[in-house]
């Protein structure tokens, strides 16, 4: 029986190895060895026998049989018997030979059977090849493969046959004519080579000793002549790589003699085939072999072959390598080890080859020598020792090279001679510094020296192998350090080096910190009287200044600063604990920015302060005159960087402040003076910085200095001779001039503010002037110089701002004032400059054009001296104001539709305009004053000109608007007789819209006076006045207007508000902005607002929402229209509410408003609006004026969410919003999520609100309206999940409610009922014990509610159920176990997810709640439930597969075994990963060494789930299955139907899902067990 059995079991999955599905195919496969695993002999035998029945199977499943056999065999090879063996091997050997044909992949899974079985079986085996490998006969071609892979996989089995195979084969060998038999000689010779040299160098264990190389030799040299002489010269390229390939190997087996003899042909004829062959790696592999044979018997030939043979090698290495081609590069590796047996041979000869191709100029050829010179200075580093100083000689013109490419091969020739100590080695410091020189190179340089056809990566780049080679180098090669130390620190002043500094500085860094932790002496750099290195000074700028561009370099801010860091005894003695604390907190700084964020001011100034901190621990004028001195010394070296050169004059300025030498301030002054590059407008910012900066500490030296300037012969014009500028230009001048002048501005920003009053009137202003104005022929002659007009008006600016900012500012007379003020002038308007030259005309900037930010710069100067005393006399104000109007009202506007870069700038400087004309006024607030400014505008009000007449009335309404600040105007009311009122008022609502704003505000104030005393008498007139009112609010657009219809709806709503509201309520939907306009004017006042929001309700409430009508006789249901006057209500509703005043009145009609709000949303949602309002609407939307739907359940949305926002609530609103809940509100299918939400959102902050809100909503419960009583019901419900209703004592009142709507005919009320008597255990868990009889009957009358046809009450009772179980008396729920878990065992299967997942989690519920107190009778409905559980695991829909995790949990403790409830808790966590055929093994595992009577009853589940509509549980199933048969003990096994789980899983091997029938290959693979 158990062999009949096994046999079936092979017999259905051999069968099944014709799927057309890859993966099943793999499964069977994989099943069929799962078999062989346990019954090996059984496998062999059944696919033998399979094999040998089917004689017709295709030969693609031959070949997966054969590959099973292959597996078995190779696993259970020690196990098999001979017999069994033996007719495995004449399978296969049947198998392999069955066709002539070469069918490759069957005829190879042959011959690996053959190989597996010739492991142990070798005599068995090679009888049977040899018997297909008979002298005269050419054999089959995998018969001699078979042959190959036998010498290769059992050494010392095949070598002793390999003489008579060889002595069979060697006849062949003339007699093979077709090309793939030849190749398959060459592959069984190559191979029977390797394993002769294998056995021969493992002769000590080899089973035969005696075995000599000389016993093959006759024979290999015999096979070697028919493939040297005879098949290396056939077209056939294979046929040729295979012969050389064998080569190779035999090369070694030849006698000596032979050998030399045979190299003077041998090597040509394998160098020849150089040029026959494309991909040359065998070539290259088996050359190299032979070379070695040939080193190892010390040929003389290779000294008469060499020069060819280098020759063709380096042809060879010169072949441009594509880094994407495997077979290149091992082509390249297989040449350098046939270029390294050279070396060891001839290393003379070979470097007198090789080094004077470095010389040649040709890329190729130089990179591909360079890559020979690195590998033998790698591999042959003995032979090369003595050979280092002509190596390092050869260098000198590659190191000049400029290709790429060439310097990336010497790049990798230093860091192989890094390595083995030439760059100790004189002429190794060259090597240091090209190294450097290209981690210098410019990145984006780089791209367009590689050539358009280059595809090197960046990676690859020049720059960045350098860079790689230079840290690599410095931290990992020990013997370099005293190489790179200090000699590294003379690349990092020089400019040339500027882009290697990151790179020096990080490996200067870890040099450094290397000495430090072997004890080095307190000073790292010892100069010995090495004056290349820079001094600690020229340190210390350098890395200071590129520091101010942190991201340029790689991050060479950050390098820079560390380098600095670990150099701060070098630097000097005294700064390691203040730099310890500050360069930390520099390069935090630096990592919290990027290159685009970092603010450069800010940083500039962080480092400028560190140089501060600096200067003040050391304290030393001597150190601080050097730095100085250093840092003037490297100005020039920073022309072409301005940004840092500009840094760098403020360091100077810095430093220069904390010396205490005068003369060396003086004199370093001077030098920067005469020595600055004035042309740059940069660097005359930055000489400007420098001398405010220094100013602040040296004050009268700084000042003393600059006159001494201005006086020297830079601005004496003698014969066109300058004495020290007597090359420059007039140009030139004016640029020294532009300096000069900032330089005061500066100094006067900077100097303290106790000194500056003093010297800022004769020192600083009136040099200024000297320097902007020229005297010819003794008459001032103003500037034409535009750069140096701005730096004066730059400069009185700082300077003015410094004036007012001194603590006696304000009373500070600058008696300079009207002659700087003048200054400006000429620069705001040419007209206004003196035409004392005709012939040199100045040429300023047009008036009717803006260019530059000239007048900006002179007006804001302007501004400043204003706000100083003393005042600008009348005509000189007179003279600015007209100036300033005249420089910018002429400006003509851009074109439109041009895109204007000139408009910030018009903009800026049209605002300083009115920051000049503001202060000016603010000097003179009087009438009189703004009189004044008003004449100097009229001109330019009345201009024909339409963008000059804006212009101006836009200044003139920043004059008004600053002036009114300080006035107050108030009207005064008068009051009417009564007679003739009526038609007073409708004449006086026309004057509402007279274009005269005084008359229309008179009106406004007259109608409203007689309203208000006389209005108790216009009842009958209300609608008339209310029309009026709004047809004049159309007509007129003014806010005047507006203003004054609402207050007098106002004051006659105080007086008629029932007439009034009925009257807008007439209105036309949807309301004009104008009525929404008077609807909230009747919010004002909460008296009467109070009364308008109540007769709103009466309105909303008092008429049907919709009435039911029939768009079409066949339709299937009536369409629902909304009534008018509710719509109207609601509406205005919304308006009265969005009005702030109405806050009162909506806190006291609060809860009516809520509860009226809620059902009018409920009974709304769907409605449609009356096709009129339709199309209205329609057309409202397209034309973008409606600002809010019409549509009736959102306008009540929208009046619900001003309701809670006037009373408050306005957490609720925002709630709301961020869960979507007003979206849901609005539509039938959300609706009720939507009340849930609006519920929570109450409940949590608006509780105490609820007991009045519960009571208006509790008289809906006999509400005709069916959603009425579902919102009602829904929102009552949710209250419950809150612990809001239980602290206001209202838990009794809502469950009575609750429960008494449980009869409701609505199915959806009564589902709701049950969902908010499960929400008690979420807002009043405490309370469920007390009230759990009453719930549990509620629920169970929900599980079995039979008129809910989509039992949707039933499921609600489930999940309500599940929430309850945990907290009701355990007596309760004992009476109601059985029946609960009887009526939900259903669903498991159910079609829809949400009732398999509430159903699967209420029945871990229902085992959580009986834990420890499980009786028998449940326990079954338990065990019933397990398979079921553990399959659904594998459920489609994640929500159900969730909850079988959370039963599974819960049922496992009452399983009574600790192993299985151990697994459960470990495996299926929420949110863990599970590996379902690990878990579902180890649980089958326990399950059947605890409950091995549970075998028959779980296969039978497991079963019916064959038949699964869901893909996935279907081969979850067999899983299933396979597991419970793997792990069953002996004497259960005949529980099993054996029959029929065969018969079920032989059927799901015909699935239509591949998925499946993998499974059910698996587990046929497993029930071997039963065997």
């Amino acid at each position: 029986m158990s062999e009949s059995y096994v046999k079936r079991l092979f017999t259905i999955l051999l069968d099944a190895v014709t799927d057309k599905d890859p993966q099943v195919q793999e499964q069977v496969c994989g099943a069929l060895c799962a078999l062989g695993e346990s019954q090996p002999e059984e496998a062999l035998r059944a696919c033998e026998e399979h094999l040998r029945l089917h004689d017709k199977l295709a030969h693609p499943y031959r070949t997966m049989i054969l590959r099973v056999m292959e597996t078995v065999v190779s696993s259970h090879l020690g196990e098999l018997d001979k017999g069994l063996a033996r007719a495995s091997i004449l399978l296969a050997s049947s198998e392999m030979t069955k066709v002539k044909e070469l069918v490759c992949d069957w005829q190879q899974a042959a011959s690996n059977v053959l190989v597996a079985l010739g492991k142990r079986f070798i005599s068995s085996v090679m009888e049977e090849i040899l018997s297909k490998f008979q002298p005269g006969v050419l054999p089959h071609h995998f018969v001699v493969q078979t042959l190959a892979n036998l010498s290769v996989s059992n050494v010392f089995g095949v070598v002793p046959f390999l003489t008579s195979i060889l002595s069979t084969m060697l006849p062949m060998l003339s007699a093979a004519k077709p090309d793939s038999m030849r190749v398959v000689f060459c592959c069984a010779l190559q191979r029977f080579s390797e394993s002769t040299l294998e056995y021969l160098a493992d002769l000590d264990q080899a089973p035969d000793p005696t075995v000599r190389k000389d016993a093959f030799a006759t024979d290999i040299f015999s096979a070697y002549d028919i493939l040297f002489h005879h098949w290396l010269q056939s077209r056939e390229a294979k046929l040729r790589l295979a012969v050389v390939e064998a080569l190779g190997p035999m090369s070694h087996l030849l006698p000596s003699e032979k050998l030399e003899e045979q190299l003077p042909k041998l090597l040509p004829g394998v160098l020849g085939l150089y040029k026959k062959h494309a991909e040359t790696v065998h070539v290259s592999r088996s050359l190299g072999q032979i070379l070695e044979a040939a080193a190892s018997v010390g040929s003389r030939t290779l000294d008469v072959q060499l020069d060819s043979l280098l020759a063709a090698l380096h042809a060879q290495i010169c072949v441009p390598v594509e880094s994407s081609s495997p077979l290149v590069m091992s082509n390249q590796k297989e040449v350098l080890r046939c270029f390294t047996v050279l070396a060891c041979c001839s290393p003379d000869r070979l470097l007198a080859f090789l080094l004077p191709k470095l010389d040649t100029s040709n890329e190729r050829t130089r990179v591909g020598t360079l890559q020979v010179v690195r590998h033998i200075i790698n591999s042959a580093a003995a032979q090369m020792e003595v050979k280092q100083p002509f190596i390092l000689s050869s260098m000198k013109l590659p190191l000049l090279d400029t290709n790429s490419k060439v310097k990336r091969a010497v790049v990798q020739v230093i860091s192989a001679m890094a390595h083995h100590g030439y760059l100790e080695q004189p002429g190794g410091e060259a090597m240091i510094e090209y190294i450097v020189q290209q981690c210098a190179l410019p990145p984006e340089a780089e791209p367009q020296k590689l050539g358009a056809n280059s595809e090197a990566l960046a990676a690859d780049s020049v720059r960045a192998i350098s860079v790689s080679t230079l840290y690599l180098v410095s931290t990992t090669v020990d013997r370099m350090g005293d190489v790179l130390w200090p000699y590294l620190f003379e690349f990092l002043v020089p400019v040339r080096f500027t882009g290697a500094l990151t790179p020096l500085c990080r490996s200067l860094v870890h040099l450094a910190q290397k000495r430090q932790e072997a004890g080095a002496h307190a000073l790292l750099i010892q100069y010995n009287g090495n004056v290349t290195l820079p001094s600690p000074y020229a340190m210390a700028t350098r890395l200071l200044a590129v520091s101010s561009s942190p991201y340029l370099g790689d991050g060479r801010g950050a390098a820079s600063l560390r380098l600095l860091s670990v150099l701060h005894r070098d630097i000097h003695p005294m700064l390691g604990q203040r730099w310890a604390t500050a360069i930390p907190l520099l390069l935090e700084h630096l990592d919290g920015y990027t290159e685009e964020t970092l603010s450069r001011k800010e940083w500039e100034e962080k480092l400028l302060m560190f140089l501060r901190d600096t200067l003040a621990v050391v304290s030393d004028n001597t150190w601080i005159c050097q730095l100085s001195l250093e840092m003037c010394k490297q100005l020039p070296s920073y022309n072409g960087t301005p940004l840092e050169k500009n840094f760098l004059y403020k360091c100077i300025g810095t430093t220069l402040g904390a010396a205490s030498s005068k003369e060396v301030v003086r004199k370093h002054l001077q030098e920067l003076l005469e020595t600055a590059r004035y042309q740059e407008e940069s660097e005359r910012e930055g000489l400007a910085c420098c001398f405010g900066i220094c100013a602040s500490s040296h004050l009268d030296d700084t000042l003393a200095q600059l006159e001494d300037f201005v006086k020297s012969d830079v601005f004496r014009k003698s014969a066109g001779i300058f004495n020290i500028f007597k090359d420059r230009s007039e140009n030139e001048v004016e640029k020294v001039k532009s300096a000069l002048i900032l330089c005061y501005g500066h100094v006067a920003a900077r100097a303290p503010r106790e000194l500056l009053l003093a010297r800022v009137e004769s020192d600083i202003f009136r040099n200024m002037s000297q320097c902007f104005s020229t005297k010819v022929l003794g008459i001032k002659v103003e500037t034409k110089d535009l750069g140096l007009r701005l730096c004066l008006a730059q400069s009185v600016c700082m300077a003015s701002q410094a004036v007012r900012s001194s603590s006696h500012g304000s009373s500070f007379q600058l008696l300079r004032k009207p002659e700087l003020v003048a200054q400006m002038m000429p620069v705001l308007w040419p007209r206004a400059i003196p035409r004392l030259l005709p012939q040199e005309f100045i040429k300023a900037e047009p008036s009717d054009s803006l260019r530059t930010p000239m007048r900006k710069k002179a007006m804001l100067a302007c501004t400043y001296l204003v706000s100083l005393e003393p005042a600008l006399e009348g005509q000189a104000q007179a003279d600015l104001i007209h100036s300033c109007l005249h420089s910018i009202m002429a400006v003509l506007p851009e074109p439109e539709g041009v895109d204007s870069h000139q408009e910030p700038l018009y903009l800026d400087t049209m605002q300083a305009l009115k920051d000049l004309l503001t202060s000016l006024l603010q000097r003179n607030m009087t009438p009189q004053g703004l009189q004044v400014m008003v004449e100097h505008l009229s001109p330019w009000i009345k201009s024909p000109r339409g963008h000059e007449r804006v212009r101006a009335l836009g200044l003139s309404a920043c004059l008004l608007q600053h002036f009114l600040k300080h006035l107050h105007i108030s009207i005064i009311g008068k009051r009417l007789p009564p007679d003739q009122l009526i038609s007073l008022l409708l004449t006086l609502f026309e004057g509402l819209g007279d274009p005269d704003q005084n008359c229309s505000r008179a009106a406004a104030v007259i109608v409203n006076c007689l309203l208000k005393e006389r209005g108790h008498v216009l009842l009958e007139k209300v609608p008339e006045i209310v029309s009026v009112l709004c047809s004049k609010l159309q007509e007129t657009h003014g806010e005047h207007v507006l203003q004054a219809a609402q207050h007098s709806v106002y004051v006659l709503a105080a007086r008629h508000h029932a007439a009034v509201v009925s009257s807008l309520l007439g209105s036309p939907l949807p309301f004009d902005s104008h009525t929404c306009t008077l609807w909230r004017a009747l919010a004002v006042e909460p008296g009467l607002a109070t009364q308008v929001l109540g007769l709103l309700l009466e309105k909303m409430s008092g008429d049907v929402p919709f009435k039911e009508s029939r768009a079409f006789l066949l339709s299937s249901a009536p369409d629902r229209v909304a009534t008018l006057p509710p719509l109207a209500a609601t509406c205005a509703l919304y308006e009265v509410a969005s009005a702030p005043a109405s806050g009162p009145a909506v806190l006291e009609l609060y809860p009516q408003l809520f509860a009226a709000l809620l059902l009018r949303v409920s009974c709304t949602v769907g409605v449609q609006l009356p096709r009129n309002l339709q199309a209205k609407e329609r057309k409202s939307a397209s034309s973008g004026l409606a600002s809010r739907s019409l549509e009736p359940c959102s306008s009540a949305v929208d009046a619900l969410q001003a309701v809670l926002l006037r009373g408050g609530n306005d957490d609720v609103v925002q709630r709301m919003e961020l869960e979507g809940g007003w979206q849901l509100l609005r539509t039938s299918a959300g609706h009720e999520e939507g009340v849930t939400r609006l519920a929570s959102a109450m409940a949590k902050f608006a509780g105490p609100r609820l007991p009045l809100m519960m009571k208006a909503l509790f008289a809906t419960q006999s509400s005709v309206y069916e959603m009425q009583r579902v919102s009602s019901t829904a929102f009552l419900a949710e209250l419950l999940s809150s612990n809001t209703v239980n602290d206001l004592m209202l838990l009794e009142s809502l469950l009575d409610n609750l429960l008494a709507r449980q009869k409701d005919t609505c199915a959806r009320v009564r589902r709701l009922v049950l969902r908010g008597l499960a929400n008690v255990a979420s807002g009043s868990p405490d309370k469920v014990r007390a009230h759990g009889p009453q719930l549990l009957t509620a629920m169970i009358g929900g599980l079995d509610d039979g008129d809910d046809p989509h039992s949707l009450v039933a499921l609600e009772a489930m999940v309500g159920l599940a929430r309850l179980l945990d907290l009701v008396e355990a007596w309760d729920l004992r009476s109601v176990l059985l029946h609960v878990a009887i009526r939900i065992r259903p669903f498991f299967d159910s079609e829809k997810v949400e009732f398999r997942s509430a159903s699967i989690r209420l029945f871990g519920h229902l085992n959580k709640a009986c834990q420890g107190d499980c009786e028998d009778v449940f326990l079954e409905q338990l065990v019933g439930g397990l398979a079921p559980l553990l399959l659904h695991l594998q459920d489609p829909q994640p929500p159900v597969a969730a909850a079988c995790r959370f039963a599974l949990r819960m049922c496992g403790p009452n399983l009574e075994c600790e192993e299985l409830a151990a697994i459960f808790q470990k495996h299926l966590q929420e949110g863990r990963g599970l590996h379902f055929g690990e878990f579902l093994n180890t649980t089958c595992k326990h399950l059947m060494h605890h409950f091995p009577d549970l075998l028959g009853r779980l296969l039978s589940t497991s079963l019916f789930y064959f038949k699964s509509s869901w893909e996935d549980i279907r081969a979850a199933a067999p899983m299933l299955t396979g597991f419970l048969a793997l792990h069953v003990e002996a004497e259960r096994r005949p529980q099993v139907d054996l029959e029929q789980l065969l018969a079920a899983l032989q059927l799901l091997l015909k699935d239509p899902a591949p998925a499946v029938r993998v499974k059910a290959a698996e587990t046929l693979g497993r029930l071997v067990k039963f065997a």
